[in-house]
C-alpha cells in the first residue's frame, strides 16, 4: 500500500448556473512533508462545516486505481485530488477497507470512519450535474478517516495498517447497505452499532433500522 498523492485547496467562491457558490472540492497535488493536524491537512479547508469537515472527515481518501476506470469512461484526462480526494491512495480497495481500520501513513495515524456520499459539488468539479449519482452507483466511493495521532507525510510514503477491524463491515459494504441493497436488519443493526463509524452514518443508520423495526412489528 502506497500513497501517490497528497492533495490540498482552501474554499473558493465558483460560478455555477449563474450563482456564486463556495467550494473546498477543488485540491491540487503538493510535493514534501504535509502536517496532518486533528480536523485537516495544512493547506486545506472545508466550506459548509455543517456537512463537511470535523473529526469524523478530517482526511478523505481515494484509491488511485479508480482514475483508470474514471478516464475510460469519462474519455478524458483526471489528474490527482479530481474528487477531491486530501490522499490518494494505492492498494486500498473499498472492498477491502474497513470501518475502524487504522492506518500509519508518514508519522499520523489515521482511522477509517465512513465512506463518502457525494454532494453537488462534485458536479460542479467534474461539470456535470449528474456526476455525484453516478459516482455513487460506481460503489467506488473512497473514504473518510479521522486523524487519531497527527503527524506529516508525503507523497511516495508506504502505508501501513497498524490494525485491522476483522469484525467490522468494509466500505463497499456499508455503502451498499445504505443505498443499494434490500433491508438487511441484522446487518444494518451492527452496521448501525460499529463504534469507529462517524456519529453522522450511525445516527442515519439507527433511523433506518427503527423504521424497519417498526414496519415489521419489531
Amino acid at each position: 500500500m502506497k500513497l501517490i498523492s497528497v492533495n490540498v485547496g482552501k474554499p473558493r467562491i465558483v460560478l455555477w448556473r449563474g450563482e456564486e457558490v463556495l467550494t473546498g472540492i477543488f485540491k491540487a497535488p503538493v510535493g514534501g512533508a504535509v502536517a496532518v493536524n486533528r480536523l485537516n491537512l495544512e493547506g486545506d479547508g472545508q466550506a459548509d462545516l455543517r456537512v463537511h469537515g470535523g473529526e469524523d472527515k478530517a482526511v478523505y481518501a481515494y484509491p488511485a486505481e479508480h482514475y483508470g476506470a474514471w478516464r475510460a469512461e469519462l474519455g478524458r484526462e483526471l489528474p490527482f485530488g479530481q474528487f477531491g480526494e486530501n490522499l490518494t491512495v494505492e492498494g486500498m480497495p473499498e472492498s477491502e477497507v474497513r470501518i475502524g481500520d487504522l492506518y500509519r501513513i508518514g508519522t499520523a495515524l489515521l482511522e477509517v470512519s465512513q465512506p463518502r456520499t457525494p454532494c453537488f459539488k462534485l458536479g460542479i468539479r467534474m461539470d456535470d450535474d449528474e456526476f455525484p449519482g453516478r459516482f455513487l452507483e460506481s460503489l467506488r466511493s473512497g473514504y473518510y478517516l479521522r486523524v487519531v495521532q497527527p503527524g506529516t507525510l508525503r507523497a511516495g510514503e508506504a502505508v501501513r495498517r497498524e490494525a485491522q477491524a476483522v469484525e467490522s463491515l468494509s466500505i463497499e459494504e456499508v455503502c451498499r447497505l445504505a443505498y443499494f441493497v434490500p433491508a438487511d436488519l441484522p446487518t444494518l443493526r451492527k452496521a448501525a452499532e460499529l463504534p469507529a463509524l462517524s456519529h453522522s452514518w450511525r445516527r442515519q443508520l439507527r433511523q433506518r433500522v427503527a423504521g424497519l423495526s417498526q414496519d415489521s412489528g419489531g
